[in-house]
C-alpha cells in the first residue's frame, strides 16, 4: 500500500456520522477525492475534501460550495453528478457519483492520439453534458483532459465545476484563472473574462490534441504558451495526421477562433454541427470502455492503443428488395437460398478447422504465449521491479514529475497494467519526481492579477494576501512569499527564485502612499490618519520654535518596521509652542540699559515716559529708570511677548 495512504488520517474516518472513507484517489491543488461508502444509503461515492489550509480562505470556500451548487443544477448523463455538501467541523466536503474508470489524460498518455470514432464519441458526451451546462446558465471555465471521466461502463461524463460561474458573471480575478494555461481561451489571457464561448476554445483545443496526440502550442515558458494563444491561429490537425477529415479540420478551427464571437455561441451549436458531421462521415458515437483488451484500428489507419479501445461501428448493409410475384422468381430464390446455405456450411467447416489449428498456436507461440502487466503504481520502483520480475518481465525506470504522485512512488507503466506482452519484455515503469521545478523572473513592479496569472501558470495558488503602503503604484507587487508544499521555509520571491508546482503564494500589494500628516493640526491628523486604517493610540506634546502650537510635530515609526499597513497602530507628537522663558528683573534700571537687556534676551519692549517729565529738558532714556514691569519680573512668558514698562525720574 501507498505510504501516503497509511498515513492519511482521514482513511477509515467516518465524515460527518454518514461517509466512511476507504482510500484516496486523487489530490489536487484546492482538495483531495477520497472513495467512500454512505453508510445511510449503502453505495460507494466519491467525497472531496478541501485541504486543511485553505479551510479559513472565505474564497476558496465559496469556491467550493459553488462547485456543489453548479453541478447540482445540472441533470444529464454526461455530467457527473452531486450529491451532498456539507462541513465536519473545519473540514468542507463535497459527495458526488463514484466513477471507477480513468480520465481522457490517462487514455491520451497510453494512446497519444485517438480514432476518429473515439475523439467523436468522446467530444460528443462532452459537448453533451456541457450543453446541459450552458443552457442552465453555467460556465465551466476549466475544460480539459483531466476533468473528463471515462467511466468503466463505458458511460462519459465531465466533472470538478470548481471554477464554474453564471454565464452573466464573466469578469474573472488572477487568483481564480487556475484552468490549465494549454486551454486557455485568448480573453482570458488579454482581459480575464470568460463565458460559454471559452468552453467551446477548450474544446477546440482538447479536440485538436484527441485527433494528433499533442497540444497545438508549446514553450519553455507557460507565458509563452499564453501568449501563442493570445496572438496565433490553432493550425489544423491534418496538419499533424493527414488521417484527419476536413469537416473535423474546419470544426477545431472554428471553436478555437481568436475573436469568441466568431465561436460557436455555445455547446449545443457545436454539438449541433458534430452531429451533422458524424452523419457526413457515417461515424455512429459508442461508448470508450476504460481498461478494455480489445484492439481497434480506424479507418484512418491509426492503432488505438492498449488502454481502451472503442467497439467498432457496425456497417448494416441494406438487403436488396427482389420483385417474386411470379413462380419462376420463387423458384430462383428459393435455389438461390439454398446455395447460400450450402456456402455457409462449408464456411463453418473451415472455420472450425481454423479454430482447432489456431489453438494450438495461440497457447504455443501466439498470443496465448504473452504474460500480462501486472498493476504496480503506488509501489517503490524496487518493489516494482521485483513483482514485474515475476512475470519475467524486465523494469526500466523513467522519471516524471508529479502534482499528485509523492517523490519515488510508481505512477503508471507502459504498456499499461492488463496489456498482454511477450515474456522477457521490457516495460517503461515511470516513478514520481515529485512536483515539477518552476523558476519565476522578478515579480516586483508587476500589476497583481498578471503575478497570479504567472503563478498559476506553474500551478501555485495565491492564497494570501498582504497589503502595504508604498511608494509603488497601487495594485502592483512588492513582494512575493512561496510557501513550499513540503514543509521547508518560505521562500522570497520577489526578485525571482525557483520553487515547484503544487506550493503556495502571498502577495505582498502596494495601497499607494500613506500621507505625511506633520505640520497638520492634531485633529486634523488624526482624522487623515483613521481613513488609511492608522490609528492614533498615544499624542506626546513638546514645545518647538518651529511647528505652530497644536500642530504636529512628528509620527512614530512602525513598531515592527518597515511599511505601514493597514489595522497598524502609531504615535503623535505635537506642538506646544516655543518653551517658555523667565522675564528679567530691570526695575531700577535705566530705560535704555532695561530696553537693550529685555531686547537681547528675545523680548519685545514698549517703555512707558511720562511726558510732563520731558520738558524738563532731561535725556529721559539716560537719566529716567524702571519703575514697574508688565509682565512682573520672574514669570514665564512665550520669547516674543511684548514687556511693557512704566518708567519715571
Amino acid at each position: 500500500m501507498n505510504t501516503s495512504q497509511q498515513t492519511d488520517p482521514l482513511i477509515g474516518r467516518l465524515v460527518d456520522g454518514r461517509y466512511r472513507v476507504r482510500a484516496r484517489i486523487a489530490r489536487g491543488g484546492m482538495a483531495t477525492v477520497y472513495v467512500a461508502t454512505d453508510l445511510r444509503l449503502e453505495r460507494r461515492v466519491a467525497l472531496k475534501v478541501m485541504h486543511s489550509h485553505l479551510s479559513d480562505d472565505t474564497v476558496f470556500q465559496s469556491r467550493f460550495i459553488q462547485e456543489a451548487r453548479a453541478a447540482a443544477r445540472l441533470a444529464d448523463p454526461h455530467v457527473v453528478n452531486v450529491f451532498d455538501q456539507g462541513q465536519d467541523g473545519e473540514m468542507a466536503y463535497l459527495v458526488m457519483e463514484y466513477l471507477p474508470g480513468i480520465t481522457l489524460r490517462e487514455l491520451l498518455r497510453e494512446q497519444k492520439r485517438l480514432t476518429l470514432t473515439q475523439a467523436v464519441s468522446i467530444m460528443d458526451a462532452i459537448l453533451s453534458g456541457l450543453s446541459a451546462a450552458h443552457r442552465a446558465g453555467i460556465v465551466h471555465r476549466d475544460v480539459k483532459p483531466e476533468n473528463v471521466l471515462l467511466a468503466e461502463d463505458g458511460r462519459i461524463k465531465i466533472g470538478d465545476f470548481g471554477l464554474a460561474r453564471a454565464t452573466t458573471a464573466n469578469t474573472a480575478t488572477g487568483a481564480q484563472l487556475l484552468g490549465t494555461i494549454a486551454y486557455l481561451a485568448p480573453e482570458l489571457v488579454t482581459r480575464g473574462s470568460a463565458d460559454a464561448r471559452s468552453d467551446i476554445y477548450a474544446l477546440g483545443i482538447m479536440l485538436f490534441e484527441m485527433l494528433t496526440g499533442e497540444q497545438p502550442y508549446k514553450g519553455e515558458q507557460p507565458m509563452q504558451i499564453a501568449f501563442q494563444h493570445a496572438t496565433d491561429s490553432v493550425p489544423r490537425p491534418s496538419v499533424k495526421n493527414p488521417g484527419v477529415p476536413e469537416q473535423l479540420d474546419e470544426l477545431v478551427l472554428w471553436a478555437t477562433e481568436r475573436n469568441p464571437d466568431d465561436r460557436p455561441a455555445d455547446a449545443a451549436e457545436m454539438l449541433d454541427r458534430l452531429r451533422e458531421i458524424e452523419r457526413e462521415l457515417g461515424i455512429s458515437p459508442v461508448v470508450a470502455r476504460a481498461a478494455a483488451v480489445t484492439y481497434a484500428t480506424s479507418d484512418d489507419g491509426i492503432a488505438s492503443g492498449d488502454l481502451t479501445a472503442v467497439l467498432p461501428e457496425d456497417h448494416t448493409l441494406p438487403t436488396a428488395t427482389v420483385d417474386t410475384s411470379d413462380n419462376a422468381s420463387r423458384l430462383r430464390n428459393a435455389a438461390r437460398r439454398r446455395r447460400r446455405k450450402g456456402a455457409w456450411l462449408v464456411i463453418l467447416v473451415l472455420l472450425l478447422a481454423g479454430l482447432a489449428a489456431g489453438a494450438g498456436w495461440f497457447f504455443g507461440t501466439g498470443p496465448g504465449s504473452m504474460v500480462q502487466v501486472a498493476d504496480v503504481h503506488d509501489l517503490s520502483f524496487a518493489d516494482a521491479k521485483a513483482r514485474l520480475a515475476q512475470d519475467t518481465l524486465t523494469a526500466v525506470q523513467k522519471d516524471e514529475n508529479s502534482l499528485d504522485v509523492e517523490a519515488g512512488v510508481v505512477i503508471r507503466t507502459d504498456p499499461a497494467p492488463g496489456t498482454r506482452v511477450d515474456q522477457d519484455s521490457s516495460v517503461d515503469v515511470y516513478v514520481s519526481l515529485g512536483p515539477a521545478e518552476a523558476s519565476f523572473d522578478a515579480f516586483i513592479g508587476t500589476p497583481k492579477d498578471e503575478a497570479t496569472i504567472v503563478l498559476a501558470s506553474e500551478e501555485i495558488a495565491v492564497t494570501d494576501q498582504s497589503d502595504f503602503y508604498t511608494d509603488a503604484a497601487p495594485d502592483t507587487v512588492v513582494g512575493v512569499l512561496i510557501h513550499p508544499s513540503d514543509g521547508s521555509d518560505d521562500i522570497k520571491c520577489g526578485e525571482g527564485c525557483s520553487a515547484h508546482q503544487g506550493d503556495t503564494a502571498t502577495l505582498w500589494v502596494s495601497l499607494g502612499t500613506l500621507p505625511s500628516v506633520v505640520g497638520m493640526p492634531a485633529d486634523q491628523a488624526v482624522g487623515t490618519l483613521a481613513d488609511y486604517d492608522i490609528s492614533v493610540t498615544n499624542q506626546a506634546e513638546e514645545y518647538s520654535d518651529s511647528v505652530a502650537d497644536g500642530a504636529v510635530i512628528s509620527m512614530s515609526d512602525r513598531e515592527d518596521g518597515g511599511w505601514w499597513r493597514p489595522g497598524d497602530e502609531t504615535s503623535l507628537t505635537v506642538s506646544q509652542g516655543p518653551r517658555p522663558v523667565e522675564v528679567p528683573d530691570v526695575n531700577g534700571w535705566t530705560i535704555r540699559d532695561a530696553v537693550n537687556e529685555l531686547e537681547s534676551q528675545g523680548f519685545s519692549v514698549d517703555p512707558t515716559i511720562d511726558d510732563s517729565e520731558l520738558l524738563l529738558g532731561f535725556k529721559a532714556w539716560d537719566v529716567y529708570r524702571v519703575r514697574g514691569m508688565n509682565p512682573a519680573a520672574g514669570e514665564f512668558v512665550n520669547p516674543s511677548t511684548t514687556i511693557t514698562l512704566t518708567a519715571g525720574p
